[in-house]
């Protein structure tokens, strides 16, 4: 394994979920605050080590498997833990189905990569834009923002991130379809 300054990054991020979690449950007044600091840090990271790996040619097996790995545990810890924290139906409904979707995806990755397909179910702009409003929307709920409006506005967003899971999820399977249904 190769340490680069991308996987650091990675490994980095992973070392911030249980900071993470310990900070949202401490019962400090800035500990909100704080944890949705540190999750748009983990989130900046993310996006910061694919450009530097892809920009400095350090790209590796090890970064090109653990980097989706951590990201989809810290979005899952937040998940988990809001669902915990809002007793919410919405946000419990939000967190099964993005749980869901990269659970789903993930295996038609990997069954897709199997068939030597796996472009076909490659990483798209609607993921993308997904991706950008549920880091929005998990940060603004975490913030536990004292003002309404600002919870409001992450709620509304929490939606559009859901509504964009479930139409990339589609997206994905629709592109592969042809190949799930192929008798052979």
């Amino acid at each position: 394994m190769k340490l680069n300054i991308p996987n650091i990054l990675t490994l980095l991020r992973l070392v911030m979920i249980p900071v993470f979690i310990s900070l949202y449950y401490v019962p400090w007044k800035w500990s909100y605050l704080m944890a949705a600091g540190l999750f748009v840090l983990a989130s900046l990271t993310d996006a910061l080590d694919g450009y530097l790996a892809r920009r400095l040619n350090q790209s590796t097996p090890f970064g090109a498997f653990l980097d989706p790995v951590v990201d989809k545990l810290m979005v899952a810890t937040a998940l988990v833990v809001l669902v915990a924290d809002y007793d919410s139906m919405l946000i419990t409904l939000a967190a099964v189905v993005m749980i869901g979707r990269e659970i789903v995806i993930s295996a038609l990755r990997e069954w897709m990569a199997e068939m030597g397909k796996r472009g076909i179910v490659a990483v798209s702009w609607l993921g993308k834009f997904k991706t950008a409003a549920q880091m929005v929307a998990i940060t603004g709920l975490i913030a536990h923002f004292t003002h309404p409006v600002l919870t409001d506005i992450s709620m509304g967003l929490l939606g559009v991130a859901t509504f964009l899971t479930i139409w990339s999820m589609f997206s994905y399977i629709r592109a592969a379809w042809g190949d799930l249904t192929q008798h052979g």
